[in-house]
């Protein structure tokens, strides 16, 4: 599968799932919410006490599974990983790139002091994940 095709079809999606690997090699599989970069990345925003960061800062690798609604149509995408630095100032660089990701996926938040708080509390980061290989199934053009 063409690689465009499948970062195109992802852009048009929100949810999908995340697979890292564990340290015995079996796959670790968290469903998460991504976006996708105009530069053609993927960014996940996960904590950095779950499996999926520490399996990727052991291995970063990972692959998104994204379908639509339907289930008859999905894209895997695999991909080196960049984690960004956890947040620790919630007016800091970090924490930018992390409102300017929701404002994209989801709009104004509410209480945008509480958000940021949560980056910190939550020591949110990014997996930025940038595809190498992708296969599916989608419909003939």
């Amino acid at each position: 599968m063409d690689l465009h095709t499948a970062v195109d079809f992802a852009r048009e999606l929100r949810r999908s799932v995340l697979v890292t690997t564990r340290d015995d090699g079996r796959p670790q599989l968290s469903n998460v919410v991504h976006g996708v970069a105009d530069e053609g990345f993927f960014r996940v925003s996960v904590t950095a006490d779950r499996a999926k960061y520490k399996n990727l800062v052991k291995r970063p690798w990972a692959a998104l599974h994204v379908t639509t609604d339907d289930f008859w149509q999905y894209v895997v995408i695999e991909g080196d990983v960049e984690l960004s630095p956890v947040v620790t100032d919630p007016h800091g660089p970090d924490a930018e790139e992390h409102v300017a990701h929701y404002r994209r996926l989801a709009g104004e938040h509410p209480d945008w002091d509480e958000y940021r708080a949560s980056l910190v509390s939550e020591k949110r980061a990014f997996v930025r994940l940038t595809p190498t290989y992708a296969y599916g199934m989608l419909p003939s053009s």
